[in-house]
């Protein structure tokens, strides 16, 4: 039960090995199926409570090679990043179980204890809120999340910070916190009590107790294997098809004025993203052949190679299948760069993954709170999303399958399934359409591009960027 010290009755040693080893095998093989999860285990608390103990103990009672652990100082909230972007990496895959010491909550409780930041009660519960429902999306992409916190009076904690080895005190004296200031002592605890209300809290007192409540924790999550289905099925009407995907514009930019209009707006874009000091995300969907090479050419004309990363995303890996779908581009964003740009991106489980069966009605349809979360939260961290589609009609389209069968440095571009994509145009023009209606924000709406000739278009994409940042 969350938000309160448990009081279980002490298991045979032994027992509780053998239960804890068998449910440890049994998360290992459900990967790759239906119930297949990870679990992820968020550990914090009171210094010298016995985090760390309790962990080695349970090390001892299970496979210990199938134990990961994962130890970070707590960091104060970098402004320019999501909460969760320093962990996106060590999210465990379907039948891994982790254990992180340091996570999101000491990140904010640093934060907030830290005098020169100004973490209001506001502020504080609406991080709270953000990382709750982060939490809730990667439970709902097969990752059970397990917060417990050990907590440790005042008088224990004095009592074994006076029997410490000496050597061991500046371990203890942790990233600023001195445990033998009351007052800090209270206010973490104090800040504590806004979030713990969906945690398990461990008494710490008796140190067999607490190894074997922790344990019996792990195991009942272990043992824990749902479905992953949502509770039920979101229904709505299907949003109308906007006019300029079904006829799209067929009016062609005179060569020579493209030109000029073109270096100058390549230059413009190139201008105005170095002088924003927000990082940028550039995301390219659309029908195929729609011209999104092109257009990613044209926009990092005048950009250094080393102020960009370029992103072509198809189908996931079957390693990526095994982590909650946002994951893989999580992952994308931890470089230094400050303009990421995505060729087909994060939308495909509304678009591709919908149309074709591969995401079930639950999964797409949850996605798209899943993903708007996602970019507010890159949003909030200084960081501006550019998300243009490109249309094009379907006689051009076929048009350009043609051209590029007969080009021999094209050739590449076209597949068989480029063509059997066709049979289902328009379900992904309502795919496309329920996706505008349910992702386009006040910051971060869809640019529609929707052109037949490939000039007019790109010059359309830079005038979109250009607006995004606000340097028209």
């Amino acid at each position: 039960m969350a938000a309160e010290k448990l009081e279980k009755a002490l298991m045979d040693e032994d027992e509780l090995s053998l239960n804890l080893i068998e449910a440890q095998y049994l998360l290992k093989n459900t990967r790759d199926q239906k119930n297949g999860k990870s679990v992820l285990i968020l550990v914090n608390g009171i210094e010298l409570a016995g985090k760390g103990e309790a962990v080695k103990q349970l090390r001892e009672w299970v496979d210990p090679r199938d134990l990961l652990v994962k130890a970070d100082a707590p960091n104060p909230f970098n402004h320019k990043q999501p909460f969760w972007q320093p962990y996106a990496d060590f999210i465990p895959a379907e039948g891994q179980m982790m254990v992180w010491f340091g996570n999101w909550y000491s990140d904010l409780l640093v934060t907030a204890l830290n005098a020169s930041n100004s973490l209001d009660d506001t502020l504080f519960d609406a991080y709270v809120e953000d990382m709750r429902a982060f939490e809730q999306d990667l439970k709902n992409n097969h990752v059970d999340v397990i917060k417990i916190w050990f907590d440790l009076s005042w008088k224990s904690l004095q009592k074994r910070l006076d029997n410490m080895d000496p050597s061991e005190v500046q371990w203890h004296k942790l990233h600023g916190l001195d445990w033998r200031n009351k007052k800090q002592y209270d206010n973490v605890q104090k800040l504590s009590q806004r979030f713990l209300k969906d945690w398990q809290v461990i008494n710490c007192e008796d140190e067999k107790a607490r190894d074997q409540q922790f344990a019996q924790i792990i195991l009942g999550a272990l043992k824990d294997c749902p479905e992953h289905l949502s509770k039920g099925e979101v229904k709505w009407k299907q949003a109308a098809v906007p006019e300029a995907l079904l006829h799209p514009e067929n009016e062609f930019e005179d060569n020579e004025d493209y030109k000029k209009e073109l270096k100058k707006l390549s230059l413009k874009v190139a201008e105005a993203m170095r002088a924003d000091d927000r990082k940028a995300i550039v995301v390219l969907e659309g029908m195929d052949a729609a011209g999104k090479g092109g257009a990613i050419q044209r926009i990092v004309k005048n950009l250094d190679p080393r102020e960009y990363d370029i992103h072509c995303i198809a189908a996931p890996e079957k390693y990526e299948l095994r982590h909650p779908y946002l994951w893989r581009f999580w992952t994308k964003l931890q470089t230094d760069e400050d303009i990421t740009i995505f060729d087909r991106s994060w939308y495909g489980r509304v678009l591709v993954e919908r149309v074709e069966g591969f995401a079930n009605e639950v999964e797409w349809q949850r996605a798209y709170d899943e993903i708007n979360r996602f970019e507010k939260d890159l949003v909030n961290s200084q960081t501006v999303v550019i998300k243009l589609w490109l249309a094009i009609g379907k006689d051009e389209q076929a048009a350009r399958f043609k051209a590029r069968e007969e080009t021999p440095h094209k050739r590449f571009k076209i597949t068989p399934e480029d063509w059997r994509n066709r049979e289902k145009w328009d379900q992904y023009l309502s795919a496309a359409a329920d996706m505008f209606e349910r992702t386009s924000t006040d910051s971060a709406p869809w640019y529609i591009i929707a052109t037949n000739d490939k000039n007019t278009a790109r010059l359309k994409i830079l005038k979109a960027i250009l607006k995004q940042l606000r340097a028209e």
